[in-house]
């Protein structure tokens, strides 16, 4: 995403066309507010006419009788006006409500398809931005803008050829005062695009601050930084105080020029028509109507300033949204079934390379072979920055591989459709990611219809049994991002969310990091159960974790060195006695690991000691 809003993309009318089939389910709506819009123009002129009638008829030949149905006309007219004006309104609020929506859900499911090399880039407060401000910005302009922008001219048109025939020399006053009108739209286009532009950048910035502010208030706290990141926030925020002020000093100069000219007209029409009644070329009757005529000229050219300032704001925000909808996944979905039955989760990793989009020259694996057999588990075990999340990134498919092939019992992961292979795939991350749900609903994401006894299980798996200490059980709501729950609350939370699942292939990614050494090994102790029941990759750096896998695989410098059981690498390999050893948890010369470090057999052992008899859990039989 470019930084500065100059090498955006430009605002144009085109921008808002391409956003059209939005109004296409919307055809009748947006007719019959057209109708009631011009049937408004039409009775709007009718009742100076009726006026003038009034005048130049009864009023001046002194009848009072004909003055009555003349004056009902005038307020039947003017009450049927007030009635389209309110069937307007009625349809264009459900219209403009449902474009907004639509375009709104659309946008949503966008994002959520566009890969994680988009995400990185953009910064989240610039996604907000166009989610809300932008839409809104876009919704105002369809349901108010368009509409009063055809209806306007079309009444500036009418009346002023209704204005020609009724008197030509005044008549051409009021047409004269179109040409500095356009001189001056076209003057303040150009630059009201520009800096409505900075204006909704700048936005999007803000917004980001104040969503980091919140989020990472305990990192704020902690280093006692809140008042550097105030003065941040004041800084941002007072950058986009000052350009909004130039916006609304620009906007104020051309509405001032659009209030003044319809104004200076009324006064030359007046004087004008004043002489044509007294040299007898008007009729009292004809003044009063050209003038009352005019007058209703002038909200619309006044409100021309408004109304092209929330079209170029349209077209500004429907130029920012297009970037997202014309931004090509590079991760698609594969021509395979949505589901594949049978599944025995064998993994391989197949000379394997990998590089960030965003640094294609330099790579992070390269030349990665790894085999997983169905229902095995393999540790990844490296030092920091050797390519261990990328690699469990690969399968999931977050990133593609950019060389070599990933394949789930010898089909090609790209050859799968994403919404199979993300049912086939679970993924824990060392960040957990929580949401602004319920803890239930936070278990449950990835299989919503799972009884309630296996989503108790799933919990007992990851020791996750404080939720039921929580005020509300299950159904507690923990806040954005899990931020009433301590960094192993969360862990354990996810880890239940991808147990629960029950994935073909379970990936681990470091998901322990955060737990208590007590903690630690009661989830290993359950988490062995279930690792025997499904492909495991798990990215470890504790040796009590490593012991959970059947075989151990070394990365190192971008590639896989080594795979081998956790005694062969500990016997054979320097390197990973070395990693092993930076963790304190293994002598590597007494060639002894420590107590806490055992075998998966006697984790297994443990767990079915621990979990199936009732009275080692207190419960009596």
């Amino acid at each position: 995403m470019p930084d500065k809003p100059d090498s955006q993309p430009p605002a144009s009318v085109r921008s808002l066309w391409r956003l059209r089939g939005y109004l296409r389910p919307h055809r009748r709506a947006l007719v019959v507010m057209f109708a009631a819009s011009i049937a408004g123009v039409g009775l709007s002129i009718a009742i100076p006419l009726v006026t003038r009638a009034i005048i130049d008829g009864p009023i001046t030949r002194h009848e009072l009788a004909p003055v009555l149905p003349l004056g009902l006309l005038a307020l039947a007219l003017g009450v049927l006006e007030a009635v389209l004006i309110f069937v307007r309104r009625w349809v264009q609020s459900n219209a403009v409500l449902g474009l907004e929506t639509q375009l709104r859900r659309d946008l949503y499911a966008r994002l959520q398809s566009l890969p994680m090399s988009f995400h990185t880039r953009w910064q989240s407060g610039q996604l907000l931005s166009r989610a809300t401000t932008d839409l809104s910005a876009i919704r105002r302009f369809s349901g108010f803008g368009l509409l009063f922008l055809v209806v306007n001219v079309l009444q500036l048109v009418t009346v002023t050829i209704v204005l020609l025939t009724m008197y030509w020399p005044l008549g051409l006053v009021v047409a004269a005062v179109a040409v500095p009108i356009i001189w001056l739209s076209m003057r303040f286009e150009k630059a009201y695009v520009v800096i409505s532009r900075r204006v909704q950048d700048q936005q999007g910035d803000l917004a980001t601050q104040a969503e980091e502010g919140a989020v990472g208030v305990r990192v704020i706290k902690s280093f006692g930084r809140s008042d550097h990141v105030a003065q941040r926030y004041d800084q941002a925020a007072l950058e986009l105080r000052a350009t909004s002020i130039d916006k609304v000093r620009l906007s104020a100069k051309f509405w001032t020029f659009l209030e003044v000219i319809p104004n200076l007209a009324v006064v030359v029409v007046l004087l004008l028509g004043a002489i044509g009644v007294g040299h007898g070329n008007l009729t009292p009757g004809e003044l009063v109507a050209f003038i009352t005529l005019m007058l209703s000229l002038v909200w619309p050219v006044s409100s021309l300033g408004v109304i092209l300032a929330m079209a170029h704001e349209a077209m500004t925000a429907a130029a920012r949204v297009l970037e997202i909808f014309d931004t090509e996944p590079d991760i698609v979905s594969g021509p395979g079934p949505a589901e594949v039955s049978g599944a025995r989760g064998h993994l391989r990793f197949e000379h394997v390379d990998f590089a960030f989009p965003d640094a294609p020259d330099q790579p992070v694996l390269h030349d990665v072979n790894l085999d997983l057999a169905p229902g095995e588990t393999v540790a990844l075990v490296g030092a920091t920055g050797t390519g261990k999340t990328a690699l469990t990134a690969l399968v999931p498919r977050l990133f593609d591989v950019t060389g070599g092939r990933i394949t789930i019992d010898g089909v090609d992961v790209r050859d799968l459709q994403l919404i199979e292979l993300r049912s086939l795939v679970a993924t824990a991350f060392e960040e957990p990611t929580l949401f602004s749900m319920s803890a239930r609903e936070n278990v449950t994401l990835g299989r919503s219809d799972a009884p309630e006894e296996e989503v108790l299980a799933a919990l007992e798996v990851a020791q996750a049994g404080f939720v039921h200490d929580l005020p509300w059980g299950l159904d507690t709501r923990i806040g954005e991002q899990g931020m009433s729950l301590s960094g192993g609350q969360r862990q354990r939370l996810a880890l239940a969310r991808a147990v629960l699942s029950r994935p073909a292939v379970l990936v681990l990614d470091d998901t322990l990091s955060a737990l208590d050494v007590h903690t630690e090994k009661l989830v290993e102790q359950a988490l062995a159960n279930v690792l025997s029941e499904t492909t495991g990759l798990i990215v470890a750096h504790r040796a009590s974790t490593v012991m959970l896998a059947d075989k151990v695989a070394l990365l190192q410098a971008g590639t896989i060195t080594h795979v081998g059981t956790h005694r062969q690498l500990l016997d054979t390999v320097p390197a990973y006695r070395d990693l092993l050893a930076a963790d304190g948890v293994d002598d590597p010369a007494s060639g002894e690991a420590p107590d806490r470090t055992v075998s998966r057999e006697v984790l297994r052992e443990a767990h079915a000691s621990d979990f199936s008899d009732p009275a080692s859990r207190g419960v009596s039989a």
